[in-house]
């Protein structure tokens, strides 16, 4: 497997943008993840955001939702995606990391977790519900299984409080970018641009934006401004679908060459 570190260093190297994909475990049953994230890698993602279904995901539009529906429906449990991914870790390379709500690792028992993470191979961390003054719940299991907690900082969020959230960051600085919950935009604040800006000269690693990114033109926009993009809602949207061409659109809105 290749850390979050290195496969940024290998994006900067080839002049390209980070583009990291979301995808709900279990949307259309565990046994299409294999093959999910397989053509994500091969199609030039930079890393994967993997979703774990949840009954009370606070943070997710209406597309994610019904994919993290889908996902407890057909049965989907975190144990079952851990022994899923083990089951094929070692015929990828590309970093995983896993964006859970903090209820479902209290659940599975937190040293129980970050053990499992570091046996199939997950390589970081999103807990949208956990504020920095609570992660001393979770660091030293996450640091002694290697696993990368992903910081997040909204449009809301002071500089000062932004730098300090930076600061403590591994892997990449996760900017979110509208007021909201996720799922597919048409427009982003007049000043999102300049706000990326900031963010990026207070932040000692990258800074990739996420929420709402749902189109090439969008890509190709956030870019300019920041190391690279999250896309999820269109991602799930268009895996849903069967609509593969689109997403390998979408990927290499992030590329060099389509720049």
């Amino acid at each position: 497997m290749t850390t979050i570190a290195e496969r940024f260093d290998e994006v900067k190297r080839n002049g390209d943008k980070a583009f990291v994909p979301y995808i709900m475990a279990g949307d259309g049953g565990l046994e299409t993840l294999e093959e999910k994230i397989k053509f994500l890698e091969n199609a030039g993602a930079t890393a994967i955001e993997l979703g774990i279904p949840f009954s009370d995901p606070v943070a997710d539009g209406p597309i994610i939702q019904a994919a993290g529906i889908r996902a407890l429906q057909a049965g989907t449990t975190l144990k079952k995606v851990f022994d899923t991914l083990a089951s094929f870790r070692e015929t990828t390379t590309i970093p995983i990391v896993f964006m859970t709500y903090l209820n479902p690792i209290l659940a599975y028992g937190i040293e129980a977790f970050f053990a499992s993470c570091e046996k199939s191979g997950v390589n970081g961390l999103i807990v949208p519900d956990m504020p920095i003054e609570e992660e001393g719940l979770l660091l030293s299991s996450a640091q002694k299984h290697q696993v990368e907690i992903i910081r997040l900082v909204t449009l809301t969020s002071s500089i000062d409080r932004i730098a300090e959230i930076a600061k403590k960051g591994n892997g990449f600085l996760y900017a979110v970018t509208v007021t909201g919950i996720t799922g597919s935009r048409t427009v982003f604040q007049s000043q999102l641009g300049e706000h990326l800006h900031k963010v990026k000269e207070v932040s000692p690693i990258p800074v990739l934006a996420g929420f709402g990114i749902s189109t090439p033109e969008h890509v190709k926009e956030m870019t300019k401004h920041c190391d690279g993009v999250i896309v999820g809602s269109k991602i799930v949207e268009l895996f849903h679908s069967n609509e593969l061409d689109e997403i390998k659109s979408l990927i290499a809105a992030s590329k060099k060459v389509s720049v």
